[in-house]
């Protein structure tokens, strides 16, 4: 079949690697028309995934007539605040056929809404088509082929089974979860708390403090995510604990990197400035902050990112309020609603 990867980001240029090795017709668009044609002769897309080299069955466009033309799978692999703008580009001359996987991983600023929500307004007629890939999946190591494992989540049993088809090789593992709410939401929040380990690696705290920083940031991200009726359990798989593992600690993440430069005292216009690529946690602590309020769902710690980020305090006056706030139950659901304690 025909693959279109659109988006050559780091991810989006593993991915297509990826896809490269066992499907014959891979496309891989880049909106640079100078970075596509120097991806088509080097093979090598230095500028986002240095040392990785593309199998011959890769061909880079910017051409996104061509790159969609007959697709059989279309993979967004854009920064999220332009799936939209993609996803419209491609509306009337799109396959009826094509299955589209949003890799992703933020939430729309204004509209609040999920990436596979974006798709299906921009897309109505390939609503049903639509799945999510999500999970710890860092691009370095997808590309040096490296076990790694991913969640893909559809409305549709076959879509999700498809997808799980097309990305299965020896090193690259993909289940599949009915749950798209969740496994959208754990790999948007996650980055928040990641920006959250950045800081506290930044300010030099200990394996105590990331420990408790990644548990507590899983609560309110479940919170959430329940509030939005995303099944609890999905959480405890590789979208939730799994992603979030490995954005707070790996030397990859480019949010846990954006967290120590904060800590450092950078502003957020210096953070981005020092990247070539999206730091998307910091979009996402806004929505994430509109989310919250919407559903009167309590999200401490992506308060006080949003308070550094937004807010211009400190660092440090953030990790006091959280140490300092006021006591409560570690699993206030169980203890509240379950009954928790027998009644002396």
């Amino acid at each position: 079949m025909k693959i279109a990867v659109l988006g050559s980001g780091s991810w989006g240029t593993a991915m297509a690697g990826m896809f490269g090795q066992q499907h014959k017709e891979v496309i891989l668009w880049a909106r640079n028309a100078t970075l596509a044609e120097r991806i088509h002769i080097t093979r090598q897309n230095n500028e986002y995934l240095p040392d990785f080299v593309l199998p011959q069955s890769v061909t880079a466009t910017h051409d996104l007539t061509a790159a969609i033309s007959d697709a059989d799978l279309i993979i967004f692999a854009t920064p999220s605040h332009a799936i939209r703008q993609a996803a419209a580009s491609i509306r009337s001359f799109i396959d009826a056929k094509a299955i589209l996987v949003s890799a992703a991983k933020g939430l729309e600023l204004g509209s609040l809404k999920r990436m596979s929500e974006v798709l299906a307004e921009e897309l109505p007629l390939q609503a049903s088509r639509i799945a999510v890939l999500s999970g710890p999946t860092h691009a370095e190591e997808v590309g040096r082929k490296q076990p790694t494992t991913a969640v893909v989540a559809a409305d549709s049993r076959w879509v999700a089974e498809f997808v799980q088809d097309a990305f299965m090789l020896p090193y690259f593992r993909v289940y599949t979860n009915p749950d798209i709410i969740g496994v959208e939401m754990g790999g948007a929040l996650k980055n928040i708390i990641a920006l959250g380990a950045g800081i506290a690696d930044g300010l030099e705290f200990g394996d105590n403090a990331k420990a408790a920083l990644m548990t507590r940031g899983l609560a309110e991200i479940t919170r959430l995510g329940m509030a939005m009726k995303a099944n609890p359990l999905t959480f405890a798989g590789l979208s939730g604990i799994g992603d979030l593992m490995v954005t707070c600690t790996s030397r990859h993440s480019r949010n846990r990197r954006a967290g120590i430069l904060l800590a450092q005292g950078k502003t957020v216009e210096e953070v981005q400035s020092q990247t070539n690529m999206v730091v998307e946690g910091i979009r996402s602590t806004l929505a994430a902050h509109e989310l919250a309020r919407r559903f009167q769902v309590e999200m401490p710690i992506t308060e006080q990112i949003y308070q550094v980020l937004y807010q211009h305090k400190s660092p440090q006056e953030a990790v006091l309020q959280l140490m300092t706030r006021s006591k409560t139950h570690e699993m206030e659901e169980v203890v509240i609603d379950k009954g928790g304690w027998k009644q002396q």
